[in-house]
């Protein structure tokens, strides 16, 4: 039995070398494995004095030649083509042992692997008959089967070659996106003409969006995600809608660390159901639960500081939460909510962080945008009514734009004193969506102020929010009746801001 190895990842090499050679095996190695092997004392043969071709072109060529390639690719189930071996002195190899060269880490031309991808292929291709491993994890199991029963079942090499084909189909996805930067590693082309996604399934869910479906979570393959560095310390297992949920909550209390020392958000449904900033975070959880504790039940807490046992204590006497996540815990803050409830889940998770693109299904095909983010800073705002807000307006106006931007459209946020105290989210109307938001708020919407995610196209939602009392607006504008709400504004004696930055969100 003969296995080529030609690696560029050398964990766990000689270990498994040592043992192929135990059982019997021949090996042969290009380059940089072979000097590998022969550091560790490995007897093996090198690929040049197989082939009687030295390396050359600085090592671009190694094994593409007829001995390399004809031993991984005869069918052996075909007379003709073990005649052709023999009529040419070629002996057949049974494992290929390849993984490429890293070349997301450093993307160049150089790193861009020829030889290997050709024999992993070729390896895979010929998977009836020929093994091929492109992951170190493998080694073990690999060894293992080879002990117990000296060849490699078919199952296995069938999924093997399954492996080795997402390795190639990675690789050439990561240089397709190299390609796309210009070749310099800079700022990819927003939308290029083809997307090619190499995707490793991470979790696997209890089920998906309802007990029918089925869910996973997925990863680009190799680079972990904010969510990879999650520890779960407590409740049952997550759910497709917990990790939908949990995203939207962790990433708006990072949106918002700038508002304050302290900042809460209660998510629902991916929508806020509750948000404030105080000055510590047991304050800031009982003014976010305020908005909504109806809808804050069976909802995701987002903690924007390390949770304590007093902060526990304060969240365990509220409404129950399926999801808690924050920065860090304390043991004892674990005791007092898993004694609350076992089942809800407790995260220890990283910084947000979002990937580039947002990709949604759309039928067969699919839709892709950049993620959205605020490219608009109150220095580039403008106040386009007679009265300007307050110093502790703007606070508010501030808060209540960045919440809003995160509620589903058509939305309308309400908040006073550092607290979102009325959400109307995902309404077909946005007069319905001020109504909702300033029937939560109550009596508290007098003096406060809102945010409406994209512009008013009459004024009868501003309307709505002068009757409640509302003192301050923040909108986009945009609006060919831009100036009758803006005069509508100045009747009811209301501070409106213009963003020029539109937020929706489906």
């Amino acid at each position: 039995m003969r296995a080529l190895l030609s690696v560029y990842d050398k964990s766990g090499l000689a270990e498994f070398a040592s043992g192929l050679v135990d059982l019997g095996w021949e090996l042969v190695a290009s380059g940089n494995t072979s000097r590998a092997l022969a550091d560790a004392g490995i007897v093996h043969t090198e690929v040049a004095a197989l082939t009687g071709a030295p390396e050359m072109l600085g090592g671009r060529v190694k094994t593409l030649h007829p001995k390399i390639h004809g031993g991984i690719l005869a069918d052996r189930s075909q007379p003709q083509h073990m005649s052709d071996l023999a009529a040419q002195g070629i002996d057949v190899i049974d494992l290929v042992v390849c993984n490429l060269y890293p070349f997301s880490s450093d993307p160049s031309i150089e790193l861009i692997d020829v030889g290997g991808p050709t024999m992993v292929r070729a390896a895979a291709k010929n998977h009836a008959h020929v093994g091929v491993v492109v992951d170190p994890a493998e080694y073990p199991v690999v060894l293992a089967e080879l002990r117990r029963q000296s060849t490699l079942s078919d199952d296995t090499r069938r999924r093997l070659a399954r492996a080795a084909f997402a390795h190639t189909a990675a690789y050439d996805a990561a240089i397709v996106a190299w390609f796309d930067t210009g070749g310099t590693g800079g700022e990819p082309v927003l939308l290029p003409l083809t997307l090619h996604l190499s995707l490793e399934r991470a979790d696997e869910l209890r089920y998906g969006e309802n007990p029918h479906q089925s869910g996973a979570r997925y990863r680009a393959t190799g680079e972990p995600t904010w969510w990879d560095g999650v520890v779960q310390h407590a409740g049952t297992a997550l759910s497709y809608l917990n990790l939908f949920d949990a995203d939207a909550a962790w990433r708006l209390v990072h949106e918002l660390a700038s508002s304050g020392p302290a900042t809460v958000a209660i998510v629902k449904h991916a929508n806020p159901c509750g948000v404030a900033v105080a000055s510590d975070l047991a304050d800031a959880y009982a003014l976010a639960l305020e908005c909504d504790p109806v809808s804050a039940f069976g909802g995701v807490v987002a903690l924007g500081g390390p949770c304590t046992a007093a902060v526990a204590r304060v969240v365990a006497a509220g409404p129950q939460a399926d999801v808690i996540v924050a920065p860090a815990w304390q043991d004892e803050a674990v005791a007092v909510l898993v004694a609350r409830r076992k089942a809800t889940r407790l995260l220890e998770a990283p910084p947000y962080a979002s990937a580039a693109l947002e990709i949604r299904s759309l039928g067969g095909g699919y839709l892709v945008q950049d993620a959205d983010r605020f490219d608009t800073t109150r220095s580039q705002w403008q106040v386009a009514t007679k009265q300007a807000p307050t110093q502790e307006q703007w606070r508010d106006v501030e808060l209540a734009w960045r919440v809003c931007a995160r509620t589903s459209s058509n939305a309308i946020v309400v908040v006073a004193g550092g607290q979102a105290i009325g959400i109307g989210a995902g309404q077909q109307s946005r007069v319905e969506a001020a109504e909702i938001a300033v029937r939560k708020a109550g009596p508290r919407a007098a003096g406060a102020a809102a945010a409406s995610d994209a512009f008013f196209p009459f004024r009868d939602g501003l309307d709505v929010l002068a009757a409640a009392g509302v003192a301050a607006v923040i909108q986009p504008g945009g609006s060919v009746r831009d100036p009758d709400v803006v005069a509508a504004a100045d009747e009811h004696g209301i501070a409106m801001v213009l963003t020029g930055e539109r937020h929706f969100r489906h």
